[in-house]
């Protein structure tokens, strides 16, 4: 009995994981020469994207533990969330967790019985709406918290963001050390694919690197062959199929397959500009930069939703991006030097990273779309937003419907 999983990134390793500890023969295809998906780390060992876990993404910790890899993720700010507003140049501390807004100190701008009253109805599974509207008697809790969550974790503008989805996040922060934040201290490949590239071969797997899969052959309800082209592979009558491609990907190989029609872009600025101090994470309001990771390899900054982003040319975004973020690490005292002079930069343009995630009914994929063919992927999941830990839940919840 083999298990094909076709699709290196994280909802792929997560579903090879999974079956090889079950004890089946597994082979990862993957068609592009390094693994990881959006997770991928470039070929200048830069990450692509700034991302984070939260203490609440249970799956995707559980999945670092399993490969080994936990030790590599690190809390940056444990005191609180560094947040620069450029509206009125104000540096300030925020906590994650609701508790934290005991301490004054530690409150988002415009916290209010009123506006903490409606970011729990947000948390209420009911009709869905924007975010945007149902915060609208809330515009400065809505500006300085509730926005820059709602585009961390959905990658979708308030205006259009589901509150549904958001909701299904805020339930999952109420646990003890939920909001604690983590990132990978030395990237996403040495923290996160290569580990699970050595569990998958240490487990038994097979990767197959270049290997785009170029035709599903079916009958009878089932997958009979993978053809990549100038190789095919048939399977056995007990062989099975995990697709865990990007949803247009997963549409062009099962055209019946419905799939998000829309999807939003991310932009991540790489400098190079190596620091002596430790990991930090700064947040940032009225700003380009959204949020800005410096590590001793270098700084980078993500902007989510970046429609206007990804139409600018890489030629301002970097000097216009650098300044900002210069300003944040001066006011937060992050050591090194900060010149005005914007280092080298490396614009990388994701123009559909995730689905935009719109009120409405969600997309519910069957798990099992074949008798022996199931599909992961962050987009395949009908409750969270498309993240590490969708992904992650996704490919361990399509190789749990396989093994059954």
């Amino acid at each position: 009995m083999t298990m094909h999983v076709v699709g290196g990134g994280v909802a792929g390793l997560a579903a090879a994981v999974a079956l090889a500890d079950a004890g089946r023969v597994v082979v990862l295809h993957e068609a592009a020469p390094v693994a990881g998906g959006r997770c991928r780390a470039l070929p200048d060992g830069t990450d692509n994207g700034t991302h984070a876990l939260l203490g609440a993404n249970a799956a995707a910790l559980g999945f670092l533990d399993r490969i080994g890899a936990r030790a590599g993720w690190v809390e940056p700010e444990p005191d609180g969330l560094p947040v620069l507003d450029l509206r009125d140049h104000r540096a300030f501390r925020v906590a994650l967790s609701p508790f934290g807004w005991v301490d004054r100190a530690l409150r988002p701008p415009g916290l209010a019985g009123g506006a903490l009253l409606a970011l729990a109805r947000l948390a209420i599974p009911g009709r869905d709406r924007a975010v945007g509207a149902a915060m609208a008697a809330h515009p400065e809790f809505h500006r300085g918290f509730v926005d820059p969550l709602v585009i961390a974790a959905l990658n979708t503008p308030s205006e259009e963001a589901s509150a549904n989805r958001l909701g299904a996040v805020l339930r999952r922060l109420g646990g003890r050390g939920a909001t604690r934040l983590f990132v990978a201290r030395d990237g996403l490949g040495p923290g996160l694919v290569a580990p699970a590239l050595a569990a998958l071969q240490a487990a038994g797997g097979t990767v197959r690197f270049g290997a785009r899969l170029r035709r599903l052959v079916t009958q009878g309800g089932r997958v009979q062959a993978l053809d990549f082209g100038e190789d095919a592979m048939a399977l056995g009558p007990r062989d099975a199929v995990v697709l865990a491609t990007p949803p247009w990907e997963s549409q062009r190989l099962l055209p019946h397959l419905d799939v998000p029609a829309a999807h939003a872009p991310i932009v991540n600025l790489h400098y190079a500009h190596p620091t002596p101090g430790p990991v930090r994470f700064i947040g940032m309001l009225d700003a380009l930069c959204q949020w800005v990771l410096v590590r001793p390899t270098g700084v980078a900054v993500t902007v989510s939703a970046g429609d206007a982003a990804a139409r600018e040319e890489a030629e301002t975004l970097g000097p216009r991006a650098w300044a900002e973020l210069r300003e944040a690490a001066l006011a937060f005292g992050v050591a090194g030097d900060w010149p005005a002079q914007a280092p080298p930069c490396r614009v990388v343009k994701e123009r559909r990273a995730t689905p935009r995630h719109a009120p409405g009914p969600p997309l519910r994929p069957k798990r099992l779309p074949l008798a022996n063919l199931a599909l992961a992927g962050d987009w395949t999941d009908p409750v969270l937003p498309a993240t590490i830990e969708a992904s992650v839940r996704s490919g361990q919840a399509a190789a749990k419907a396989l093994l059954r």
